[in-house]
């Protein structure tokens, strides 16, 4: 009977929280609040302003913590009848690591983790703004890719800068002068910022090193820039299509309504009575089977015409 009154209440609770959460007018206010709160961050690096209003930049990231922490417990309530569906976005987790470690003492007492954490909560708004998302989601999945890129670059970098130092420390040891500075000075080159320069300058050792510096600019600047583009774009093409799928989301997914909890124990009843009664004639099948195997032969031919 409890559990009865309780699934109504639930119900209530969710639908309330789910109808706040789902309107436009509550991600306006929460994307307000955030640009609100960016907005007090950049003033209180001025030290006057911050001299002047103390009190009140207190009261106001007060208060910008406090909504922030309705926020989340709203959207939590919206997902208490699937609480995984709310722990499985990670913009939740996220939003609640920000929240929750606000609250923590050593993030109250220590200025700089405070400041790191209320400018963290800047980047809730792209929360609210899906393109933004598709781009973030984006990055996080090229990740992978990336990891591929930074080890194809790594090793051209390496052999180009082992090549330049065989031939290049002895004329420009400032540049050359160990495979540290022929490294740094290679990925300055792959964005071709001082090219001419470098080129000019190896000119001056020999000829041959146009082949050097026009074999690297080909592979370094054009070959791993365009091949870090491709896994950004698919990437990017992947991200978006999981955000349409977000977006139309089946409907079975969505609860049954209130009467979803009665609805299952009605089923399980109805489940086990099936299962009684299978046994039932199970049992009624074998005590027949025995009559007739033991039974005289007038009653075999009574129980084939299904008389008593």
């Amino acid at each position: 009977m409890a559990d009865r009154t309780v699934a109504p209440k639930v119900h209530a609770l969710v639908e309330g929280s789910r109808r706040v959460v789902d309107s436009d007018w509550f991600g306006m206010a929460v994307f307000g609040v955030i640009m609100a709160n960016a907005a007090v961050l950049g003033v209180e690096t001025y030290s006057g302003a911050v001299d002047r209003w103390h009190t009140e930049l207190k009261m106001l990231e007060h208060a910008f913590l406090a909504v922030f922490t309705a926020e989340i417990l709203l959207r939590a309530a919206a997902h208490a009848d699937r609480p995984r569906d709310f722990l499985r976005d990670p913009w939740n987790l996220f939003d609640i690591a920000v929240v929750a470690l606000a609250f923590l003492p050593i993030a109250r007492e220590n200025a700089t983790v405070l400041r790191l954490l209320r400018l963290a909560r800047v980047l809730r708004a792209a929360r609210f703004l899906p393109q933004v998302r598709i781009v973030i989601s984006a990055i996080g999945k090229s990740l992978p890719g990336m990891l591929s890129f930074v080890l194809v670059g790594t090793l051209l970098l390496y052999v180009y800068a082992m090549v330049g130092w065989v031939f290049f420390a002895d004329d420009d040891p400032e540049h050359y002068g160990s495979i540290g500075r022929a490294v740094l000075t290679l990925f300055l080159l792959i964005t071709l910022d001082g090219l001419g320069d470098a080129v000019r300058a190896g000119l001056e050792i020999s000829r041959w090193t146009i082949v050097y510096f026009g074999s690297f600019v080909l592979f370094g600047s054009f070959v791993l820039v365009n091949l870090l583009i491709g896994v950004v774009i698919n990437s990017l093409e992947e991200a978006r299509q999981m955000e349409t799928a977000t977006d139309h989301r089946p409907s079975s997914l969505e609860p049954t309504g209130p009467g979803e909890e009665i609805l299952r124990d009605r089923i399980e009843t109805a489940r086990r009575a099936l299962q009684e009664l299978e046994t039932a004639l199970d049992a009624q099948t074998v005590h027949r089977s025995a009559r007739r195997r033991y039974a005289p032969a007038h009653e075999v031919d009574r129980d084939h015409a299904g008389l008593p």
